[in-house]
């Protein structure tokens, strides 16, 4: 017989004020399993700097403060280092052209949820009476002012014309929010039995679909305002190849099988109803190249300087590939770091425990399988404000 549900009695979140990465040090903290988006963010750093040559410079000396915005920040070294590469390669600009660079002013921006103190605790303390030439050369010191800049990237963040550089990575299919439709049970949309749109019916489909045009519709009328004539925009998310949406490539393995699987399974033990689960969904759209021109050129304020789908790898970053238990533990981990903080806050945390060491135990029999199917794209664009 089936052992009753267990499920808590947990307030639904909010989004913005919940969600984040997974903070702290631990084994399935983002600092601990972004590996991968490091390897991925190395493997598309021709683009970025595709990007920063495409920034109008100033004079020199006379020269207000450089501004570079990280968005969606997150809490691991990534961030750090990626704004290290833009203001080096601002700083090598500037050197080419016989100026001395300006001072330079860094913003890593997330929700408030997000884990600034763990991000901040990794920075190299700013150079006083330290030439740009010896930070570079050390990477000891900084040559830039930092502040973070907590709120959500669907809306602005800075006043208009502040910022030179916009720069975001990974971030973008996040959604603002799960459709309400998805999860209203008198909707064509509804979500039912899934907590992903991965082979979901078309109609749930395309209102992810819809909440990403919007969010992002929002997003660049946001930076339109707030980036200064002449600045340029990198951005980097979850993307997919196929033109279907229910077909969401590497996102759609990571949450729409063995996490899946692993939420039906208590379901089939009784610790959660069914109902339970088909309330909780990823917020997540992986848009194809098609989905993303569209909003960027119905808003009209960028110029496209490039726009195409790179293939990112793997998320999971293994010692030993052939080790079935470590494959296990690394999917585990990597989703329980991106979504976890959503899974305690809808079942709980002892249920949350439950669910990954069913995830784990899922990736571990399906080690194969899994690594020759868990391939990551990314929608790549580099866009310059029009003047």
């Amino acid at each position: 017989m089936a052992m009753a549900p267990m499920e808590n009695n947990v307030v639904e979140p909010n989004l913005e004020k919940l969600f984040s990465m997974k903070k702290g040090k631990g084994e399935a903290s983002y600092a601990n399993n972004s590996q991968a988006q490091a390897i991925h963010a190395e493997s598309m750093i021709h683009f970025l700097r595709e990007t920063l040559d495409q920034v109008k410079l100033g004079s020199g000396d006379d020269d207000k403060a450089f501004v570079v915005a990280d968005l969606g920040c997150s809490s691991g070294s990534n961030a750090i280092n990626m704004m290290n590469v833009i203001i080096n390669h601002i700083i090598k600009r500037y050197e080419a052209i016989g100026c001395n660079p300006p001072e330079f002013s860094a913003f890593f921006s997330d929700l408030p949820s997000n884990d600034f103190n763990s991000l901040f605790q990794l920075l190299p303390p700013h150079a006083e009476g330290v030439s740009m030439e010896e930070c570079l050369a050390t990477e000891k010191e900084r040559s830039y002012f930092v502040a973070g800049v907590p709120g959500s990237f669907y809306r602005r963040l800075f006043p208009a014309r502040t910022v030179d550089v916009f720069h975001s990575a990974f971030s973008l299919h996040w959604l603002s929010k799960v459709p309400d439709c998805v999860v209203d049970e008198s909707s064509i949309e509804y979500n039912k039995g899934k907590v992903f749109i991965h082979g979901a019916n078309e109609a749930t489909a395309n209102a992810y679909k819809s909440q990403f045009k919007a969010d992002l519709a929002n997003f660049l009328s946001a930076r339109s305002v707030e980036m200064k004539k002449g600045g340029s925009m990198f951005l980097a998310c979850l993307g997919r190849t196929s033109v279907d949406p229910t077909e969401q490539g590497g996102a759609g393995v990571l949450f729409g099988t063995h996490f899946q699987d692993a939420w039906d399974d208590l379901v089939q033990e009784g610790l959660i109803s069914s109902e339970k689960r088909d309330n909780f969904n990823i917020p997540v759209y992986a848009p194809s190249l098609e989905d993303f021109k569209e909003v960027v050129e119905e808003n009209g304020s960028f110029v496209i300087n490039k726009l195409e789908v790179f293939k990112g790898g793997s998320p999971l970053v293994l010692n030993n590939s052939d080790d079935v238990n470590e494959v296990g533990r690394a999917l585990a981990n990597s989703c329980r770091t991106v979504c976890g903080v959503l899974v305690d806050a809808h079942i709980g945390d002892n249920l949350g425990e439950e669910l990954f060491l069913r995830v784990e135990h899922r990736g571990a029999f399906y080690a194969k399988e899994l690594l020759s199917e868990l391939q990551f794209f990314h929608v790549v664009a580099l866009l310059s404000l029009i003047e």
